[in-house]
């Protein structure tokens, strides 16, 4: 029997990357069915398309997080068909193509759409979902992903790094707003991980990482799978409003 056996969750910016990943080993851990959310119509469709092929139920779901009423119908599709969530992997977010300026040069129109999908956006969607996490099997898990920059304190990523630390913040708060409910909510705060978001960031920064690691090799997405599988599963029901970097010991929490 599998980790998430009968589950049904929701991963947000399941098109590629670390959120297809999320995707695909949650299906593969037996959840009953996996929402793939994401922004990009053609990536959504096609990890919907690879994980049905493969025997899962994986619908593709329309996702702009940074569109209120966007997440508003995204659950009420979910709750028309299912009725219920289980798990939610809040990944989508705003990470590509930002990187490189200090905070002096940050436009305000970045950095507000940052804020906007990140950690608007975030919060939105459990808001959204709290009704359908209420009435999830064995009480529900969220798990946000944030990201080791707001460990370390990147530098020229400065709204990137805030919109990630806002995220860490929120978690411990909604872990107390919703552990009423039986709800567990916590962060995983991956490293630099090797993947077509990643795909800008200057080779430096890459060597950067790997040098500065106590595991000195680059990240893959399956390196962070397995975290977010045990923050889903019913081995969690415990674990509550807690931080996990997982980075290869980049930074020690």
């Amino acid at each position: 029997m599998g980790q998430l056996q009968g589950k049904v969750i929701l991963v947000t910016g399941a098109g590629r990357g670390l959120g297809r990943a999320f995707a695909v080993a949650c299906a593969e851990a037996g959840a009953q069915a996996v929402i793939v959310a994401e922004i990009n119509e053609d990536w959504g469709r096609d990890a919907s398309k690879s994980l049905s092929d493969a025997g899962f139920d994986a619908p593709f779901v329309a996702l702009d997080l940074g569109d209120p009423a966007s997440i508003g119908k995204m659950a009420a599709v979910i709750g028309e068909r299912y009725g219920r969530l289980d798990g939610l992997v809040n990944n989508g977010a705003i990470a590509t193509g930002i990187g490189g300026k200090g905070f002096e040069d940050i436009d305000i129109e970045t950095w507000e759409r940052v804020m906007q999908v990140n950690v608007r956006g975030t919060w939105l969607t459990v808001r959204a979902c709290a009704p359908l996490l209420r009435k999830g099997v064995s009480g529900a898990r969220v798990v946000n992903i944030a990201s080791d920059t707001a460990l370390w304190g990147a530098p020229d990523l400065l709204h990137y790094v805030a919109s990630k630390g806002a995220v860490i913040a929120m978690t411990r708060s909604l872990a107390r707003e919703m552990g009423p409910d039986g709800i567990v909510v916590n962060t995983v705060a991956p490293g630099l991980t090797l993947g077509e978001a990643t795909e800008y960031v200057p080779a430096e920064r890459h060597a950067h990482y790997v040098e500065g690691r106590a595991l000195p090799r680059a990240q893959e997405a399956d390196d962070v799978v397995g975290s977010v599988l045990f923050l889903l599963s019913d081995g969690a029901a415990f674990v509550s409003g807690q931080l996990l970097p997982v980075n290869g010991g980049f930074v020690f929490n």
